[in-house]
């Protein structure tokens, strides 16, 4: 895992076309600004758990149901 220190204004860049910028620093929170192509999915990872546990809940309910039709 890469730690760094940014300010507020100061970015990184992840590859060639993704920049995060750090646009707001208050009351121990920071906001970001990113930057890049549409066709890149960008959730935050709290979300991405969630649908991913709603999922595999679904996957493991279908089998459970689909056993009553065998």
């Amino acid at each position: 895992m890469l730690v760094i220190t940014r300010k507020k204004g100061e970015s990184i860049l992840i590859g060639d076309d993704i920049e995060i910028k750090i646009a707001k620093i208050e009351d121990g929170s920071v906001k970001l600004a990113i930057e890049a192509p549409r066709e890149k999915i960008i959730l935050r990872k709290e979300v991405y758990d969630n649908v991913k546990t709603e999922n595999e809940k679904a996957i493991t309910n279908k089998k459970s149901i689909m056993k009553f039709f065998k």
